[in-house]
């Protein structure tokens, strides 16, 4: 089989899964798929070199390629006091509560985020998570227990009941 062959079943085979570490990364479906396509273009020029699985790698690429968008001095976001719009409370709140951990998500800080993602929503271990980040173990560690404690306080993660109590 050519490298070309072996790279589009590669890609067949996994990119939906990486497409979605991409998204929840990213929190944009665009930016996701731009992440997703610089990261395979990159593995593709390196495809001759990858031994063993080449899953890990491209995954590693894909989070390093992350990391050195969220280093550039413009991001493409905007800080408000407030929201642009407030939304009224209706009857369908409670259906969607992935919207308000999405949003909690997204209150963390970028690396938080990673972190998050690589280890409760890929599966990995705290030294796989450490190996691609290219941190320490430790660092993971102390990065998820920050993570969790803030979306442990989130407002958006509130239940029905604290905000009953805060409003009190």
């Amino acid at each position: 089989m050519s490298a070309r062959t072996d790279f589009d079943d590669f890609v067949a085979a996994r990119s939906s899964r990486l497409l979605r570490t991409a998204y929840l990364l990213t929190r944009d479906h665009a930016l996701a798929e731009d992440l997703l396509q610089t990261a395979l273009t990159k593995a593709w020029f390196a495809w001759s070199r990858i031994q063993g699985d080449p899953e890990p790698y491209v995954r590693k690429v894909l989070v390093n390629t992350f990391a050195s968008w969220w280093r550039r001095k413009w991001n493409g976001e905007h800080a408000y006091a407030e929201p642009p719009e407030v939304l009224a409370p209706g009857e369908h709140d409670a259906a969607d509560q992935r919207q308000d951990l999405w949003t909690a998500m997204g209150r963390l800080p970028r690396r938080q985020r990673a972190v998050i993602v690589l280890r409760f929503v890929e599966d990995l271990s705290e030294a796989e998570t450490a190996r691609l980040l290219g941190i320490s173990p430790g660092t993971v560690k102390s990065q998820t227990s920050k993570a969790l404690a803030n979306l442990r306080i989130d407002p958006a993660l509130a239940t029905a009941t604290e905000t009953s109590q805060e409003r009190s």
